[in-house]
């Protein structure tokens, strides 16, 4: 066998494996780091998030009067997901993540110059099932842009730079093993084209999940969602295909919960694509009525963003055509629509507080007026007559019937012009509870008609299931070690972030409360740096 020229390697240099790296640079190890993208990608799907960040119990909560606790959090998380019996390592990881994430991630953040909007968003809050009890969604001023140069400043201009080495173009395909302990990993070098092995005393696995893959996403389709849609979107990163995740089996490792994944129910096409079903993830307008392909309202409860992400995936493949359309004035767009990601949240990204407090007053109309001219999805019109046909004439057919859209549009706005205490529909009784939270109220229309002279042009978006994230992935301990059937860690072997399933193979169970994607990343990561100093950063 070669002798290790690493202390440590890490395959993926996303958000998990720059964190982890730094970690281990602060010990003074030789890191060696592989990702497959360009240099100026080094930061993974992270560098294009909105940079949400699930925390409890923050200063930002505090002085928004949010009394949160560890107790408090870890009931809601548990309820959301819903944890299978054998869910050991999982549970064990929620467990882990609620109770240090504040030391462990928010403030270690901090510490590295990363400051959060001041009003915490309020996501996931629950509709059949009870989810966050409180707005816990740190955004990070910024975005995550700003978090991924942030942390790659951190490593690049690092004290013990020298011991890294960092290359990209590298398409890690396996690993080496020397019995049963995992020596380093092989690939090709995508530059030069030729084959490379990369000796190790450990080796991290931080590429990510299987979201990427749509033909993976497909073969592991939850069965609560029925078959998967004829027209799926890629929201994920292209190169999250799950090489790494069958290189890690063929070493022993125990791979779980590959059926649990976080895909959005509001994929539209993306007017610039990276690659092939290339998506972008809106945040869907909760003052929009949200109707199936006929024209006809989904229901009976009717679907409203910021409840329960996963429900609305689950309505809307339960339609016999799985898509559907979101029908709003322009006044709705202004104020409500969003596109998730840095690229379309500009004055965040920039850290802009005029612009941002622009976009809140006026709306966002470079993000409206951009959508309406490059999206293939977003049909406008002035009249509804109008609207649907442009609506059946992009999809090619007569689905959507006139009536039936005439009758929703018309039902809807008599209710929405009643006085609020007569207001009979369960959409606007759950506008009206978003709008009691300021941060909710700042971008929700309080009794906007769809038929409104004043607020025109009418707009339809036809949107698509979107994959985005894996929920499931290499099984780990609290050490970030990776685990075989019987429960034992693989010599020489560790997963972080996406590919460990943000931890344990699992740690969201079957829902997520959002923002605890980049945490698990950095959570995991940090776990397994401490590990290889020979300390435990969790309770174990």
């Amino acid at each position: 066998m070669s002798p290790p020229t690493h202390d440590v390697v890490i395959v993926g240099a996303g958000i998990a494996g720059i964190v982890c790296a730094i970690e281990l640079l602060d010990q003074g190890k030789r890191v060696l780091l592989l990702d497959r993208d360009q240099p100026d990608q080094i930061g993974g799907l992270a560098r294009r998030s909105f940079g949400g960040m699930f925390a409890v119990d923050t200063p930002e909560q505090r002085r928004m009067g949010i009394r949160d606790n560890t107790a408090l959090a870890l009931a809601d998380w548990q309820s959301f997901a819903e944890f299978d019996a054998g869910a050991r390592w999982p549970q064990r990881w929620a467990r882990a993540y609620v109770g240090q994430c504040t030391e462990h991630m928010y403030w270690w953040l901090r510490g590295k110059g990363i400051r959060f909007l001041p009003m915490p968003n309020w996501v996931e809050r629950g509709q059949f099932t009870p989810g966050n009890s409180l707005p816990r969604f740190h955004m990070v001023w910024g975005t995550g842009k700003k978090l991924a140069e942030t942390l790659i400043g951190h490593l690049q201009q690092h004290r013990n730079v020298g011991l890294l080495d960092l290359r990209f173009g590298q398409c890690v395909n396996g690993l080496l093993r020397d019995g049963e302990r995992v020596t380093g990993c092989h690939g090709i070098d995508e530059t030069s084209g030729r084959p490379f092995t990369a000796h190790a005393e450990t080796t991290v696995v931080a590429a990510g999940g299987i979201n990427g893959n749509l033909e993976r996403v497909r073969n592991n389709w939850h069965s609560d969602w029925g078959t998967p849609p004829e027209i799926l979107l890629n929201g994920s990163h292209r190169f999250a295909d799950g090489t790494l995740h069958d290189a890690a089996a063929a070493a022993g490792a125990q791979i779980t919960h590959l059926d649990k994944m976080w895909n959005y129910a509001a994929g539209v096409h993306h007017y610039a694509p990276s690659q092939p079903l290339a998506g972008l993830s809106l945040v869907p307008p909760r003052s929009a009525l949200w109707l199936n392909w006929r024209g006809e309202r989904i229901g009976p409860q009717p679907l409203v963003s910021g409840f329960d992400t996963r429900e609305l995936v689950s309505q809307v493949c339960r339609q016999p055509r799985q898509y559907s359309w979101q029908l709003m004035n322009r006044r709705i767009a202004l104020k409500e629509l969003a596109v998730s990601g840095a690229e379309h949240n500009p004055s965040i990204r920039d850290e802009s507080r005029l612009g941002l407090l622009r976009d809140l007053l006026f709306g966002n109309r470079w993000l409206v007026d951009t959508l309406i001219e490059k999206c293939i999805d977003v049909v406008v019109a002035r009249t509804l007559p109008e609207l649907v046909e442009r609506m059946n004439a992009l999809q090619g057919d007569d689905a959507v019937e006139l009536a039936t859209v005439e009758r929703e549009v018309h039902q809807y706005d008599a209710r929405v012009v009643q006085p609020e205490r007569f207001q009979n529909d369960e959409q606007l009784r759950r506008i009206a509870f978003l709008r009691r939270y300021r941060g909710d109220r700042l971008r929700t229309c309080k009794r906007q008609p769809i038929l409104d002279g004043k607020a025109l042009p009418l707009i339809a978006i036809r949107e698509f299931i979107i994959s985005r994230k894996s929920l499931g992935g290499i099984q780990t301990d609290l050490a970030s070690r990776a685990l075989d059937a019987a429960g034992k860690p693989i010599d020489g072997l560790y997963a972080i972030g996406e590919a460990a399933g943000f931890g344990g193979g699992g740690v969201h169970g079957l829902r997520a409360l959002e923002g605890t994607f980049l945490g698990g990343c950095v959570l995991t990561a940090r776990a397994a740096a401490a590990a290889l100093g020979g300390r435990n950063l969790l309770d174990h």
